[in-house]
């Protein structure tokens, strides 16, 4: 159950934990109790890991030890400067589900501008994909795009200035036990299913 300030309580055999993380008083800001709230808390297929999302990352908890995160994974690390305006369109309120895939070794959550990021456990790569129409089209190749803060762009690099904050993808599902992701981005459904093998399994 989330408690807010990034911390959850979870009852086992009559037992009560609290999962917790140590604020760093670096990063600590006026924003700092909304970014930390957890926003979603998924069990892993294995029932020894939890999954939480919050405003700005995902963290992987191990059921044996509450006292931090056993991995942290920073979802658009980008925005933090964008903060302030966030707050005053509400964006910084959004919550943010996240899904582990079948193995427990690849974790989805979304993000703006109808992406969503992948992250593999261990090889420890990330991807960060697009819903859009044209990537659902049969046969269509998800190709893997980036959001870049200053200096040299690609081509096809989309500037933290030009995200769409409306395009959202709050809602994401991982089959059990397939290679087929549903994600939903404003009114529509899309599902994806990885026919060859791709970056991340």
């Amino acid at each position: 159950m989330p408690v807010g300030l990034g911390s959850f309580l979870l009852h086992l055999h009559r037992s009560l934990r609290v999962f917790e993380e140590p604020e760093d008083p670096s990063n600590r800001s006026f924003f700092s109790e909304i970014t930390s709230s957890v926003s979603d808390v998924k069990f892993s297929h294995s029932g020894r890991y939890m999954l939480t999302r919050d405003y700005l990352t995902v963290k992987v908890w191990d059921l044996n030890m509450e006292a931090r995160p056993i991995e942290t994974y920073q979802v658009h690390d980008y925005l933090r400067s964008k903060l302030c305006s966030l707050y005053e369109n509400d964006c910084i309120f959004d919550k943010f589900e996240c899904a582990w895939n079948g193995s427990d070794s690849v974790i989805m959550t979304g993000a703006y501008n109808n992406f969503f990021r992948m992250f593999d456990r261990n090889t420890k790569r990330d991807v960060t994909l697009e819903a859009s129409r044209e990537s659902s089209k049969p046969r269509a190749v998800l190709k893997p795009r980036r959001v870049c803060v200053g200096g040299k762009r690609r081509r096809d690099d989309v500037s933290v200035d030009s995200l769409d904050f409306g395009k959202k993808i709050l809602h994401t599902a991982w089959h059990p036990a397939e290679n087929v992701i549903a994600i939903a981005a404003t009114n529509n459904l899309y599902i994806f299913q990885d026919k060859v093998n791709s970056e991340m399994h």
